[in-house]
């Protein structure tokens, strides 16, 4: 099975906002799909945390390498690529791209053998996994009845995240910590993203250590993103100093630029995405690196369905991963799949069982969401 042609198309009009200091707009692309098309007519399909435009000018770049390959050997493909634009710049919009180049191309391969891709990853530890509904913060009141309605939904884990956290005052922290464990109860899983990859982020260790010391008074289930994301002997030092757990990587990409911050403990949980690390290829090495390390591996490919399925499959192919993120209230996760993504009464995510990585796209809603532009 050889590698025919690959498309992409962006996901527009319904982008959610990011929390991001320059907020996002419905109209803005960060999010787009991509199909590989075989010589024998099966499909792949992988996503990408990147503008179209960039994804498509990484395509053509890559076009040469891509073209007549093995379609089934998602690793050796995928480290082509990588190798042979290693000159251009390692991690950003090619490394991107490759990443959903390499999803769907374990997709292709899961369809080929009839299995699903954690299973193709060494085996599955898990049937289902628990999602954690991944939310902005707001001011206190609103959050809580925020909170409320995506608690009614059937969530029982929780992340929330940027919004003015870290941004006005230790008390407007607080007291936002503080709406958001009375709503979700005690029984809940909550963490806290501060979103210091955001510009400009003002904070620095002090700030993240008196904080993480008030968010163990709420029994917070770790602290992500607590600092610039660039601040490598801080985040060692947080980590060692904090009362509860560390959590980061979001940014880095490739194997390479994990390993300094896993052989430094610089976090306790390690989140890479798999739409811009390098796919699941990359990720499945990152996560074995972590675990050597006694690191914990929370997969971060929340952003689109393909994302949230490559997430599900890697979380069942790794024995500490029991929590997958997911964004709530976004099309592009919720409308995108013929089905759409249903828990069960415990709050859990059934890990597809159907061969690749399981999800059949709605096309009509496709179609609306990438203005038109054909992935098939």
């Amino acid at each position: 099975m050889k590698i025919r042609e690959i498309r992409c198309a962006g996901l527009y009009g319904a982008t959610p906002e990011g929390g991001w200091s320059n907020e996002l707009r419905p109209d803005d692309c960060v999010h787009t799909l991509i199909a590989v098309h075989t010589d024998e007519g099966a499909i792949g399909l992988g996503s990408v945390f990147t503008n179209d435009a960039l994804v498509r000018a990484s395509l053509a770049l890559l076009e040469p390498l891509y073209i007549g390959e093995n379609a089934l050997e998602p690793e050796r493909v995928s480290e082509k690529l990588h190798q042979n634009s290693f000159w251009l710049g390692r991690g950003g919009a090619i490394t991107h791209t490759i990443s959903g180049i390499d999803i769907a191309l374990w997709d292709l391969l899961g369809k080929a053998t009839g299995q699903p891709v954690g299973r193709l990853l060494g085996g599955r530890y898990r049937e289902r996994v628990q999602p954690y509904a991944s939310i902005l913060m707001d001011e206190p009141a609103k959050l809580h009845d925020h909170l409320l309605e995506v608690k009614s939904q059937g969530f029982r884990a929780f992340k929330i995240g940027w919004g003015p956290f870290g941004r006005k005052s230790a008390a407007t922290d607080e007291a936002i910590v503080k709406a958001a464990r009375d709503a979700v109860g005690p029984d809940s899983r909550l963490m806290v993203d501060a979103g210091g990859s955001d510009a400009f982020w003002p904070n620095g260790y002090k700030w993240a250590i008196n904080t993480a010391n008030m968010l163990n008074d709420y029994d917070i289930h770790w602290f992500e993103e607590a600092l610039n994301p660039d601040a490598f002997d801080d985040y060692v030092n947080l980590r060692k100093n904090s009362p509860i757990p560390i959590s980061g990587g979001e940014v880095l990409t490739r194997r390479q630029s994990f390993l300094p911050w896993l052989t430094a403990q610089a976090f306790d949980i390690v989140q890479p995405d798999v739409t811009k690390v390098g796919g699941i290829s990359e990720e499945c090495r990152i996560a074995a690196m972590a675990n050597e390390f006694g690191i914990r591996f929370i997969p971060h490919g929340w952003n689109t369905a393909i994302g949230l399925a490559a997430d599900l499959h890697l979380a069942s192919a790794f024995p500490s991963t029991d929590l997958v993120e997911y964004l709530t209230g976004s099309p592009f996760i919720d409308e995108i799949t013929v089905g759409g993504w249903k828990m069960d009464e415990e709050g859990m995510l059934k890990i597809p069982t159907a061969p690749g990585l399981g999800l059949e796209l709605d096309l009509d809603a496709v179609k609306k969401f990438t203005k038109g532009v054909s992935l098939f």
